[in-house]
């Protein structure tokens, strides 16, 4: 594969090694806004060991439930978060695409958008997929923004799907096609 492929303007993507990374993924998970942009589940904590021990546990489905890589940045190398595809939709050549930048103060900096631009190429080039998918929260607007400068576009929306804080929220989808991402990207 081409050295490019997983690199960005920004960042680039490197196979993950998810119990060296555990206390980085702990460390972000106690932040609960975080947590709550990731995932409908309650915030709870985990100690690194008990993160360890699930990561695991996970590794050894086969296959793996996930293509998971950490995002760094181009400038330092630094790990600011992770980006996955969903292993189990490939055979119909979609997937659902995963991410999180873990420090807020990485947060609008561009790189999330910019490792979306990655894994898009990724998934098209390399995997022949024909659609990504993902889902996030009406209370995520700094997300929906970057996921549509990625080519994302509005497919639905689940109203008052999520109890939040005493408020419903929405849940909004959205994807984009392989011919969409291509006419992008001539």
């Amino acid at each position: 594969m081409d050295d490019d492929m997983l690199k960005g303007k920004l960042v680039r993507l490197v196979a993950s090694d998810p119990l060296g990374e555990a206390e980085a993924i702990v460390r972000w998970s106690a932040n609960s806004v975080y947590r709550r942009l990731c995932s409908t589940d309650v915030p709870l904590q985990y100690s690194t060991k008990k993160y360890k021990e699930w990561l695991e546990k996970d590794a050894e489905k086969d296959p793996p439930p996930f293509n998971f890589f950490s995002i760094h940045t181009l400038q330092d190398d630094r790990l600011i978060g992770g980006i996955s595809l969903d292993g189990g939709a490939y055979p119909s050549g979609e997937t659902f695409v995963g991410i999180g930048i873990g420090d807020p103060a990485d947060w609008g900096q561009g790189y999330g958008t910019d490792a979306m631009n990655v894994i898009l190429r990724y998934a098209f080039e390399e995997m022949n997929l024909r659609r990504v998918a993902l889902d996030t929260f009406e209370y995520n607007p700094r997300g929906v923004r970057s996921y549509e400068k990625a080519g994302f576009v509005h497919e639905g929306r689940m109203r008052g799907f999520l109890n939040r804080d005493g408020r419903r929220w929405d849940m909004i989808f959205m994807g984009i096609l392989r011919e969409e991402w291509e006419a992008r990207n001539r």
